[in-house]
């Protein structure tokens, strides 16, 4: 599995975000109100994620007070980072996307709320594609030093 790189995560929430904003000018005043549930939600998977990279980070570099992995688990964690990045990027997008749409509205009452409902969210959802590189990095099998490589020639 070849990391993720952040210049495909920035176009896909680029694309998303010129599509949803096309989408949703057009139809706004037939949608429902953006949920504001979304951001602590997001934020607490982002903490989650961050943590499990922190903890991975430390049980591959064997510190002290911690039990090894299993190679297996960190290739699932792995998965899920990645996995949270694309997501994150289609619903951070999205989310542009409805930012774009209401920030023109912000006169109006209803508009001007949903524009802070949509821009933390996606904030928190820019947050969680941190946190899921974090973790993917994390997942990295450390580089022997060569001193170590040679001792085993």
């Amino acid at each position: 599995m070849k990391p993720t790189r952040p210049a495909v995560l920035v176009g896909i929430l680029v694309v998303v975000a010129l599509l949803s904003w096309l989408i949703v000018r057009q139809i706004y005043s037939e949608l429902p109100r953006l949920p504001w549930t979304a951001i602590p939600t997001v934020l607490l998977l982002a903490v989650g994620e961050g943590y499990s990279g922190w903890m991975t980070r430390a049980r591959i570099a064997r510190k002290p007070d911690t039990k090894p992995v299993e190679p297996l688990a960190v290739a699932r964690l792995a998965a899920l980072a990645k996995a949270s990045a694309y997501v994150g990027a289609v619903f951070a997008g999205l989310f542009a996307g409805f930012s774009l749409t209401t920030v023109q509205l912000l006169t109006s009452e209803a508009p001007g709320q949903e524009f802070f409902v949509a821009t933390g969210s996606l904030l928190a959802f820019v947050v969680l594609i941190c946190a899921a590189l974090y973790l993917e990095n994390s997942c990295r099998v450390p580089k022997e030093p060569d001193d170590e490589r040679q001792n085993f020639r």
